[in-house]
């Protein structure tokens, strides 16, 4: 059986979109690829929405190669965001609209337009980028910290012992990890080809994690205080590293000394930095009712200044010398700014984002937001999301043990969903249709993080290197969470948070470790798979197979979780014949009658193939 996706495609690549940095009021290029087994074709035209007002372009065919026609059409940017899509009218009378979704024969919705966009592009490394998260009290202890006392708050652990995570301990038990602990294994990151070091808080709070902050303005003394920062960001830069932290600009901890300053004190300056529900400023809103985690107030100019605005704020002090953090990912960035009739989130993010510009423009700006995250990551602020939608839910639903129970990224399933290929295919672009290109390559595509299970913990057998391929390949960074690696498990986001195993990276965990490693330098070898376009070929309930494409060079890619044997359209992709695995062992060939893919067990396969060429 035949399957196939030879179909119109566009996409925010360079190969489809002339610059990935427009301003306003240029004129942009945008080229639609039209297979020729699809039928002739009489017109083909972009449709924009400027001002929402739509206004039409006339293409030209301008290259035909390789059994496809290239159309290319002038768009002039008008707005910040601009969108755009493409109507095809048919030889045999038909209409057809593509879209960020795919070909349709009816209207479709602005908001899955593609889009070219003039605001502030993100840094060039961003789309480079494999993250490595570190949760600094579990990765690894110094001997400084052995000098340390216990604060008060802590339940102190050995490194050997199991996590608690039962209340109290789930929050308070203490293994004492530390910043220069991080610096002792650098050399394990560069092994595992790890680009930059993701922080989870550094400063001071009264839990293990940190994300109830008693201040912004220190280090907290148990990581190694200020100078550990410094310390640890001047190594990794020398390693050519680079460093992001951890901000809460939803809220901060009970102990915090904005909130102890107002606290009972409605005359304090810093009361109107948090939302009082009774005039003795005794009762406050806090993040989701969690009385340790009062919500911070954003209508406050005060606030602004201190947190977010300029180079003195926290936002822009802990980006500069000497301790010259590459950038930020933001807590909750989707609860920040929003309560009942109040929306202040986009003019915070764009604060924080216009800070980052005048202080260091080369830094990355990370937003949490778990679910469907499109409607806040139009690159006016965010270059890319923390979410769950359209990567991690889907893979866990398709690579998990059936039946598996499980905590599910916050939704109230009791098991983990059995998906097949078709629904992660469908979960993966409808998640991501409303993204622009360049926000999509910013957006992490996370297997795990320390707030959800471990993958390993349900994964069919052999299916790792799959998830973890698809994680490389896809559009979008990705991300190791500290201890994936070493094949550590866990059934929630506490238990997930295990110290690592120091030493068994050189002997039982060695072969995961080098998994890792061959797969991250898949991506780094392969610049297709950092910003070349994306072509859906096949999917099926157990397979998956797409191309990332460049002028240069392009990536063929099959994922798949059981024995396949599929065909696709020999017109779908040519150059096949001799294509040898980079990674894997899975069959392609090219013949007459298609292009037969051959897989058994579970499998993660990527083939050099030529790039696309100039037109």
């Amino acid at each position: 059986m035949t399957t196939s996706f030879h179909l119109p495609h566009h996409d925010g690549s360079p190969l489809h979109v002339s610059t990935q940095e427009p301003s306003l009021g240029d004129h942009v290029q945008v080229r639609l690829r039209i297979p020729h087994s699809w039928g002739a074709v009489d017109a083909v035209r972009t449709r924009s929405n400027p001002d929402h007002e739509p206004r039409f372009s006339d293409a030209q065919l301008v290259a035909s190669a390789d059994g496809w026609d290239w159309w290319e059409a002038p768009v002039i940017v008008e707005n910040p965001v601009h969108g755009y899509r493409f109507l095809i009218s048919r030889a045999d009378g038909g209409k057809v609209w593509v879209n960020a979704t795919g070909v349709h024969d009816i209207e479709t919705l602005d908001s899955e337009d593609f889009k070219l966009v003039a605001f502030s592009a993100p840094p060039a490394w961003v789309k480079e980028t494999v993250l490595y998260q570190v949760f600094p009290d579990r990765f690894a202890r110094s001997a400084a910290a052995d000098s340390r006392p216990a604060p008060a708050w802590a339940i102190p652990a050995a490194w050997s012992d199991p996590v608690d995570d039962v209340p109290p301990g789930r929050s308070q038990q203490f293994y004492g990890g530390d910043l220069d602990g991080v610096i002792e294994h650098l050399d394990h990151l560069e092994r595992l080809g790890i680009t930059t070091i993701y922080l989870t808080p550094v400063f001071p709070g009264s839990s293990n994690h940190r994300y109830d902050a008693s201040s912004f303005a220190m280090v907290d003394p148990l990581l190694g205080g200020n100078e550990a920062l410094a310390r640890l960001t001047a190594a990794a830069h020398e390693r050519g590293l680079r460093v992001i932290g951890d901000l809460t600009s939803n809220h901060c901890g009970v102990g915090h000394e904005w909130f102890t300053a107002a606290y009972g004190n409605p005359d304090a300056p810093e009361s109107e930095f948090f939302l009082w529900l009774n005039e003795e400023h005794t009762q406050y809103v806090s993040w989701l009712g969690v009385p340790s985690l009062p919500k911070l107030n954003w209508n406050s100019n005060e606030l602004r200044r201190r947190f977010i605005e300029g180079p003195d704020s926290v936002v822009g002090r802990w980006l500069q010398e000497p301790y010259g953090l590459d950038g930020w990912r933001i807590d909750v960035a989707n609860m920040t700014g929003r309560y009942g009739d109040q929306d202040l989130n986009e003019s915070v993010r764009r604060m924080i984002r216009a800070t980052m510009l005048a202080v260091n423009p080369d830094t990355i700006l990370l937003g949490e937001s778990t679910n469907d995250a499109s409607s806040d990551f139009q690159g006016d602020a965010w270059h890319g999301a923390m979410t769950y939608a359209n990567f991690t839910r889907p893979v866990w639903g398709w690579l998990s043990e059936e039946g598996s129970a499980s905590s599910y990224f916050g939704l109230p399933f009791g098991t983990i969903p059995t998906y097949t290929g078709g629904q992660v295919f469908a979960a993966h672009r409808q998640f991501t249709a409303g993204f622009p290109w360049r926000t999509r390559l910013g957006t992490m595509n996370a297997l795990d993080t320390h707030d959800t299970p471990r993958f390993l913990t349900n994964a069919r057998p052999g299916t790792v290197p799959v998830a973890l391929g698809l994680s490389v390949t896809l559009p979008g960074i990705p991300v190791v969470f500290a201890g994936d690696e070493f094949g550590l498990t866990g059934i929630d986001g506490e238990a997930s948070r295990t110290p690592l195993p120091w030493g068994t990276e050189h002997t039982t965990a060695a072969a995961s470790v080098d998994l890792y490693a061959t797969l991250i330098g898949l991506r780094r070898a392969h610049p297709a798979l950092n910003s070349g376009g994306m072509r859906w070929l096949h999917v099926g309930d157990d397979a998956l197979a797409f191309v990332r494409e460049a002028e240069d060079e392009s990536v063929l890619v099959l994922a798949a979780r059981a024995d396949v044997s599929f065909t696709v359209d020999a017109a779908a992709l040519g150059g096949v014949d001799a294509a040898t695995p980079l990674v894997g062992d899975a069959i392609v060939s090219g013949g007459e009658d298609g292009i037969r893919f051959t897989s058994s067990g579970p499998a993660f396969t990527a083939w050099a193939l030529p790039g696309i060429g100039a037109l």
